[in-house]
């Protein structure tokens, strides 16, 4: 799919990246630097979401800093287990997201703990839910990387 931006489109897009102010209200904030009001910023953030322009839209945090934890995961899943597994790994409200690869290890998932500990008894209750091993594959260094992309 190509998505038609205009002019707006795009200064929105860019500011979007990184230049949301913390306010009560933000996008009032940033329209009015766009010389648009609030609704149209709103309306368009919505169609870029609906379309697939923008996949998400949302703040990082650095979960360690707040003593929590982030893994990445991975399963060998037969494939005509696939989409069972998928929908039990999906409903685990630690699991921020999963997706399909071409890989002997074809699901992959992120999983999210208020503490370091909560990885690896989620991945515990994940395998005992499908019978299945959940590999874990810590982070073992971060490195920041400031990629702004241009619309």
């Amino acid at each position: 799919m190509s998505a038609t931006l205009d002019d707006l489109d795009r200064r929105l897009l860019w500011a979007l990246q990184d230049d949301l102010p913390l306010r009560e209200r933000p996008f009032a904030v940033l329209a009015a630097r766009l010389g648009v009001n609030e609704d149209e910023v709103l309306q368009r953030l919505r169609r870029y979401l609906a379309e697939g322009i923008v996949t998400r839209f949302g703040p990082f945090f650095q979960v360690e800093r707040m003593g929590g934890a982030f893994c990445l995961a991975a399963m060998a899943v037969p494939e005509e287990r696939f989409e069972e597994v998928a929908a039990t790994v999906g409903a685990f409200p630690q699991v921020a997201h999963n997706y399909r690869r071409e890989h002997a290890l074809n699901m992959w998932f992120v999983l999210a703990a208020t503490r370091p500990e909560g990885i690896a008894e989620v991945a515990w209750a994940i395998e005992d839910a499908v019978s299945l091993r959940v590999w874990l594959f810590p982070k073992e260094r971060e490195y920041f990387v400031r990629l702004r992309l241009r619309p």
